[in-house]
């Protein structure tokens, strides 16, 4: 390109911008009036409006655009996501007076009201689900509860006053007696400290896992090239005539419905790789495409996952219908795993409907984004959950890894981040952060850079372990540090203290 564009250049661009915005909103009107008439919540329409029309955009690949929007010095629509129209409209507007373009062409410029109000309604949604701060800050931390918060106040007191805005009980864990003991210990801590501290309340869900491990030879372990048995039903139901190393069973045998030659099964969060290489009437063999040089040990309850099979399981189990029964009265927001429809969305609400009747819509959802079919579905579900609920997204990055591959997983919480701002919904950022600082004391240097990217979503989740009070504070202080330097994918260019020193240098 020519370092000054021509007026021409400058013509076609603006035309091409113009038949973009053209295409934008009829295909943007077009999915909002088709999800319009079962939005509840009056505070979603504008939301799901933005969604639909950035939905819309990203149908195009718009980097040809980019470069020469940059080169006039335009916004190059990257950071569009929480005001996709009226961004697309004041660059249009700026271009078209470059192109002195007559006043009845013009495009107006936004409102500053309605530019920034994604952005708004944004922070709003982050507040009503997480609660807000004094300090104005943006970024919340939630803490899951370890079983001594049951028992030991000091400590919840200490995560509270440290910077725990919410706190998870995983209900998958503990006992409904040792829930109530941390919910005591949260309120109790709440009122001494003047902090608000929000309930967050996990449902266990469904859990694919080996249930049973029959070893015919001495020895456990499997390594890359082995086979072994996945049996279909009891751990006696596998061909008379195998050789392989190990017999297991799943805990929920509707995998096998289907499951088929070449899908991947990844166990233990992918410590032990293997493909399906035969199916029988008895069950499936697996070959071990990869693990640790010293072989895999198959135990009881290592985690199962069907990365390629589509699984029919509902995302509610018994126990999950029981503990709402508790829940509904404790928790301001309730954790929802293997999500993957909308129609998983709305199984929830109607049981939450069941038992609160209209204050169900205040309670807020918090959907686990951990599978593809999540992902792939990450609008609809969208609108679902937050036309009827207050709702939020956990990137439940472990998951994803496994069930998308690793090398997927950086451009897949990418995505996620932008849908879910376009929609105007909270994010919660979870798995592994600062993990080795909670477990040792002693954070890597890896695990410092990912929770300074952290700060991009609306709340971060630490898990347990002896320093998680150290590792609370820790992370306070990188996110506040962030807040100055970034917000989602925008620099903030606050006064730089590297470049004042330099001029200070220079001057002497």
């Amino acid at each position: 390109m020519k370092s000054t564009p021509s007026l021409k250049e400058m013509n076609d661009l603006y035309q091409t911008l113009f038949e973009l915005r053209q295409n934008v909103l009829e295909q943007g009107m077009k999915m909002y009036q088709a999800v319009s008439p079962s939005i509840r919540r009056s505070s979603f329409r504008f939301s799901a409006l933005n969604l639909a029309f950035y939905l819309a955009i990203r149908c195009h690949d718009l980097r040809p655009l980019q470069e020469k929007l940059l080169l006039l010095g335009l916004s190059s629509l990257g950071r569009s996501e929480a005001r996709t129209m009226a961004n697309l409209d004041a660059v249009i507007a700026s271009l078209g007076r470059i192109c002195n373009k007559q006043e009845h062409e013009l495009i107006a410029y936004p409102a500053p009201k309605w530019f920034f109000h994604g952005s708004r309604l944004l922070a709003h949604n982050s507040n009503l689900i997480f609660g807000s701060h004094p300090d104005a800050s943006y970024t919340n931390i939630m803490v899951t509860m370890p079983p001594e918060a049951a028992t030991d106040y000091k400590l919840v007191r200490n995560l509270l006053e440290a910077g725990m805005d919410m706190a998870r009980i995983n209900c998958a864990h503990d006992t409904r007696d040792m829930w109530q003991a941390m919910l005591h210990h949260i309120h109790k801590a709440e009122k001494e400290t003047k902090k608000r501290c929000k309930i967050y309340m996990d449902l266990a869900g469904p859990k694919v896992r080996i249930s049973q491990v029959l070893v015919p030879g001495d020895d456990d372990r499997v390594f890359t090239d082995d086979f072994f048995f996945l049996a279909r039903g009891k751990i006696s139901d596998y061909p008379a005539d195998y050789t392989g190393n190990v017999i297991i069973t799943c805990s929920i045998p509707q995998v096998f419905d289907h499951l088929q030659e070449g899908d991947s099964v990844v166990i233990d969060d992918g410590k032990l790789n293997c493909v399906v290489t035969r199916l029988t009437p008895q069950g499936a063999y697996l070959r071990v495409i990869s693990t640790k040089a010293k072989g895999f040990r198959l135990k009881n309850k290592r985690s199962l996952n069907f990365p390629k099979t589509p699984l029919d399981i509902t995302p509610l189990t018994k126990k999950d219908l029981t503990d709402l029964d508790f829940i509904i009265h404790h928790a301001d927001a309730i954790g929802y795993s293997f999500v993957r429809s909308r129609a998983d969305i709305l199984l929830l609400q109607d049981e939450l409907y069941k038992r609160m009747g209209n204050k169900a819509r205040n309670m807020a959802i918090i959907a686990k984004i951990e599978t593809r079919d999540s992902v792939h579905n990450l609008p609809e579900i969208i609108v679902q959950a937050a036309s009827r609920n207050p709702f939020g997204v956990m990137i439940a990055r472990g998951d994803l890894a496994v069930e998308a591959g690793y090398h997927r997983l950086a451009e897949l919480q990418e995505e996620i981040l932008w849908i879910c701002e376009a929609a105007h919904i909270p994010v919660i950022w979870a798995t592994q952060v600062l993990e080795n600082l909670v477990k040792t004391g002693i954070p890597s240097r890896a695990e410092i850079t990912d929770a300074a990217m952290s700060e991009r979503a609306e709340c971060v989740m630490l898990n347990k372990g002896p320093y998680i009070v150290k590792a609370v504070s820790s992370l306070a202080d990188i996110v506040k540090r962030m807040e100055g330097h970034q917000y989602k994918k925008a620099p903030q260019l606050r006064t730089l203290h590297i470049a004042s020193d330099a001029l200070k240098a220079f001057d002497n």
